[in-house]
């Protein structure tokens, strides 16, 4: 029920600090030898959040936006010195110079159906979210819409239609977009769930054709390895 709000327990399940979760993504493997693209999470997509995250973002939960913002607000902020050191390597433009580059927060994108019928952007909201983290930390980020989706977006799709999508990811043509080129931009990637990894493997490669280093991602919720995965319980909106 729409007017139900989300029980305490439930909502706690996202207070724990992120933690790495890319190798049970085997869609971000890379064929050159590089490690895969680091992805955090804040918690496994299963039992009650399975729930939360799947009514927010497609059942008109907007209510629950205030919760998923604050994980991904807090998330920033402990992740914030990480992205400094990342910069501070040389490896993306945003520590170079001036060094007054910011870090660009990226949404993964959606189908302009799926806008259309949400009547919103939920992981944009995530971004903007993550990106105020990371600023009231100390590093200098803003979120901003780089990429765009054609065909249908992927919610209840398998993972070979899921795989489908490493061709649908669109970033703006080399020139075609107004203001700084993105050639050695720092990006980080963010998305409400990590399943086969596709999405952020199509996200980065349309990025890294464009010369942008993508430090990493953010989800909310990662999908758990079938040897920890748990029994879905029923999510607690009292």
């Amino acid at each position: 029920m729409r007017d139900i709000a989300l029980c305490p327990a439930c909502a706690g399940l996202l207070d724990g600090a992120p933690i790495r979760r890319e190798r049970d993504a085997p869609r971000l493997d890379r064929l050159d030898g590089r490690a895969p693209l680091p992805v955090w999470a804040c918690a496994p997509y299963a039992g009650p959040l399975r729930d939360v995250v799947v009514a927010w973002k497609d059942k008109g939960r907007v209510d629950l936006t205030g919760v998923l913002d604050a994980a991904a607000h807090h998330a920033g902020v402990i992740l914030a010195p990480g992205v400094r050191a990342a910069v501070g390597r040389g490896e993306a433009r945003a520590c170079a110079g001036s060094g007054r580059d910011p870090v660009l927060v990226v949404p993964a994108p959606s189908t302009a159906a799926a806008r259309r019928a949400r009547g919103r952007e939920p992981v944009l909201s995530l971004a903007r979210a993550l990106a105020q983290g990371l600023c009231a930390a100390g590093v200098e980020a803003t979120p901003v819409r780089l990429l765009t989706q054609r065909g249908h977006d992927q919610v209840g799709r398998g993972s070979r239609g899921r795989g489908e999508r490493l061709t649908t990811v669109r970033a703006p043509r080399r020139g075609a977009a107004p203001g700084p080129s993105l050639a050695g931009a720092a990006c980080l990637l963010v998305d409400d769930v990590l399943t086969t990894g596709a999405t952020l493997a199509a996200c980065e490669r349309a990025l890294e054709g464009l010369g942008a280093h993508v430090l990493g991602a953010f989800v909310v919720a990662a999908t758990p390895p079938p040897r920890q995965g748990s029994a879905a319980h029923e999510v607690h909106l009292t």
